[in-house]
């Protein structure tokens, strides 16, 4: 918090009381005379009080910080002294409007003094400190507590709260903290002109999948895929194949692929576990890895607010999410062995025994199953019976928010680089949220265009289902505005700078981003919410490795894929957790929408999810960091899925004739 350097000179109500209580020519000249010594005041003693200290509302002890000199009067070359303590500084004077103190250390309450090369004194501000270990508080309490209560939202709220606090450096920070979440932490979190664009754009774009779910343009979708399945294989290949054209979002994803291959599935004899393995194999990965999708805005988001934690680092969060996308090796390698199992016809582990217990006695799932029923809520993105179902309803609002976007962020970007500069500067240098907010905007128009002008859906209906797209993005929007609540808390906390001088000289860059993806995949498995591990670990991971590639003489551009492996170590680590998790919403949404027990999808899926965590960690992660270059640890990873089911894996056998096996009713039928 910016401190004044020394009051100026005011004068009390009692010095006023007896000037306007004399008589009027005395009250003249009194007034005259107040009116010159406030004049000399200030211009007389103006190299005295003029600069003004802009220093960290609160410091780490042994950790240092760095502080502002503004409103000076300094000419280039002049000097000065800044006194913390025992410490001394030296102030050289530049042409800017704020001279900058870097590497301050100081222990305990310290008054920082600046002083002339005469001794006077110019400013003063009081700094407060706190052991240093305190900075790493908020976010690990948020963690611990996500794994102790299995839910994220009240732990981001305890570790932004316990961080509020600290600042205080008293117990009356615990009042003051509480009340600080709303209008300091949060309200600064929400009123961030970036931050507001990445929520309205996952808002609209939420509203576009409820319009174009209602209107049946994803049934078209998914009609045209099912017409070539015919057999257990082409069954398993045509559901992966949905579930990657359903990319825009995991939840459409999960429930319209689910429910709609099921009855095919079944015809087929391929078990529920299996459908429900696929379904919940393509929805995350598929959704973290998309250009344009309801994780886009969220994850750009959220690693913005971690990369304005950086001093030094000019590249925006776009492109550096644009960068790390080639590390992203779980979610690739999880979509790969989807279709290694399904064209090879091989399984493994208990999936292997659903497989042939389907193909040989036609029960899709096992006796005593418990298959659920789908959640009430997809009724209001049913489409309505009776009505057209045509695929260009969905495609045409897809593809103008993806040329729209694509669009914006180049002619943003276009107008922000040099001339011939190359496509990848332009795009990095593009504004990504005003791209995707008017292509958000245009989709939503385009799909309300498409369901009124063909009378599928009245206006009402259109609202309605609009805005029922915009709740399933509510939460979202809550884990955001924590999240970058959190990461405001860490900046004012110093966690950054903590964390570098703690560990800063003594982490193996090439070890970080491992560490990082299996930390984001533990706190993923035990809370089961990817999202909400992205916003508590992003904004430590992102700046701690920045900070270790500084510390080691790496943060150089031959040294970035580091960082960008980082960055995707996050996404990935948790999108695994997530995928493994069994309280995670999208693998029980999986469940329902399938027709399958819970438990048996857990227990189904988890074989196949470690492998390729465990493919993606050692020869994705880890070895591209020490040994090869990132497309190199793609190819390895994917040659060891393919070898792994190959020599391990065995066959369900032929199916017999398809019959539809008797199932419990689904309520999403």
């Amino acid at each position: 918090m910016r401190q004044r350097s020394r009051d100026r000179s005011r004068f009390s109500p009692s010095e006023v009381e007896r000037t306007t209580a004399a008589p009027a020519a005395r009250w003249a000249r009194g007034w005259l005379g107040l009116a010159i010594a406030g004049l000399l005041a200030v211009f007389g003693a103006g190299a005295g009080v003029a600069q003004e200290i802009d220093a960290p509302r609160i410091a780490l002890d042994g950790v240092p910080f760095s502080i502002t000199i503004q409103d000076h009067d300094f000419q280039a070359g002049d000097t000065a002294t800044l006194r913390a303590g025992d410490q001394t500084y030296e102030v050289e004077a530049t042409e800017d409007e704020e001279i900058t103190v870097e590497g301050i250390l100081i222990e305990g309450a310290t008054t920082l003094t600046l002083v002339d090369a005469g001794g006077q004194t110019l400013a003063e501000a009081e700094v407060d400190t706190i052991p240093g270990w305190f900075a790493i508080l908020p976010s690990l309490i948020a963690i611990v507590l996500a794994l102790a209560l299995r839910q994220v939202i009240p732990a981001m709220f305890l570790g932004i709260w316990l961080g509020a606090a600290l600042v205080y450096g008293s117990v009356v920070g615990v009042w003051y903290g509480l009340l600080d979440i709303i209008t300091t932490y949060a309200l600064d979190a929400l009123t961030d002109s970036g931050h507001g664009s990445i929520i309205i754009f996952s808002l609209m774009i939420g509203g576009m999948v409820g319009i174009i779910s209602k209107n049946g343009g994803t049934r078209g979708i998914v009609n045209l895929i099912t017409k070539q399945a015919n057999t257990p294989r082409h069954g398993q290949t045509a559901t992966g194949i949905l579930g990657i054209a359903i990319f825009f979002d995991d939840y459409a994803n999960t429930l319209i692929v689910g429910n709609t291959m099921r009855p095919v599935t079944d015809s087929l004899r391929i078990s529920r576990e299996k459908l429900a393995y696929i379904v919940d194999s393509t929805a995350a990965p598929v959704a973290t890895l998309a250009l344009v999708s309801t994780w886009i805005g969220f994850q750009v988001g959220v690693l913005d607010g971690a990369v304005q934690q950086i001093e030094g680092l000019d590249e925006s969060a776009y492109s550096i999410f644009l960068h790390a996308l080639p590390y992203d090796f779980y979610p690739v390698l999880a979509l790969v062995l989807v279709f290694v199992i399904a064209w090879s016809g091989r399984d493994f582990g208990p999936m292997l025994h659903a497989e042939r217990r389907a193909r040989t006695t036609g029960k899709v799932f096992r006796d005593g199953a418990h298959t659920g029923e789908s959640p009430s809520e997809t009724a209001e993105r049913e489409p309505k019976p009776h009505m057209p179902q045509r695929a260009m309803n969905a495609l045409i609002p897809i593809l103008v928010l993806v040329v729209f976007t694509l669009g914006g962020i180049y002619v943003t970007g276009r107008d922000a680089s040099e001339p011939g500069a190359p496509l990848r500067d332009i795009i990095g240098n593009g504004d990504s949220y005003s791209a995707m907010m008017w292509a958000s905007l245009v989709a939503v128009l385009v799909a309300g265009t498409l369901s009124l002008t063909q009378r599928i859906l009245s206006l009402g209906e259109l609202v309605d289902a609009w805005y029922a797209g915009i709740r399933s993005m509510i939460l979202a929007v809550i884990i955001l505005l924590l999240a970058w609540s959190l990461a405001n808390v860490n900046d004012v906390l110093h966690t950054g700078d903590f964390l570098v001088s703690t560990l800063g000289e003594r982490l193996s860059p090439e070890l970080l981003p491992a560490l990082v993806f299996v930390l984001s995949a533990l706190t993923a498995f035990a809370t089961g919410s990817s999202w909400g591990v992205m916003g508590i670990v992003m904004p430590l991971a992102v700046p701690l490795s920045w900070a270790v590639l500084e510390a080691n003489g790496m943060a150089t551009p031959e040294h970035m894929h580091l960082l960008y492996s980082a960055t995707a170590a996050v996404l990935a680590g948790a999108v695994w957790g997530d995928h493994c998790s069994p309280i995670s919403d999208t693998t029980i949404l999986s469940s329902l929408a399938s027709g399958c027990d819970h438990i048996d999808h857990v227990r189904t899926q988890i074989p196949y999810a470690g492998l390729a965590g465990i493919v993606a960690l050692v020869a994705g992660t880890l070895l591209v960091a020490y040994v090869y270059p990132w497309w190199v640890g793609m190819l390895v990873g994917v040659a060891t899925l393919v070898g792994f089911v190959w020599f391990f894996g065995g066959t369900a056998g032929a199916h017999a004739t398809p019959a539809m096996p008797e199932a419990p009713p689904q309520a999403a039928e």
